[in-house]
């Protein structure tokens, strides 16, 4: 994510719109996008302010906000849990998440999932990788 304009780019950019030019004219002498000034002059009608809204997501602020307790006992509870069968678990509770969410708050927790369900040994001998030598 990109960094926000300097207030003072802000500033000159609603000068200029208030002196009675359009928001493309403001677009093109400023070199900024179209799309820039017309939600830099909404915010400015909304708010009075100029300053930048905060960018990304908060943290917590998902859908497994309220879920982190229960993901951890699970985990501490059953340490051989797939992310697939969390989010079945998780959706009996109503959440519907995908598994990469699941492994992120799993990340977040500093809890470990485990990759791939069980499956058990397959029964061929384990051969070597080097040939009989034939001289």
């Amino acid at each position: 994510m990109g960094k926000p304009h300097p207030m003072e780019l802000r500033s000159r950019v609603v000068e200029f719109v208030e002196e009675g030019h359009s928001n493309r004219e403001a677009s093109r002498h400023f070199r900024v996008s179209p799309r820039f000034v017309n939600n830099l002059m909404k915010l400015k009608a909304e708010t009075g302010s100029l300053a930048a809204r905060r960018q990304g997501h908060g943290v917590g602020l998902g859908k497994l906000a309220g879920h982190t307790e229960f993901v951890r006992r699970r985990v501490n509870e059953n340490g051989d849990l797939t992310l697939d069968e969390l989010c079945v678990e998780l959706a009996g509770r109503g959440v519907s998440v995908h598994r990469s969410s699941v492994g992120r708050l799993l990340h977040r927790l500093g809890l470990s999932p485990k990759k791939r369900p069980y499956r058990p040994a397959s029964n061929a001998a384990r051969t070597s990788g080097m040939r009989a030598s034939t001289g």
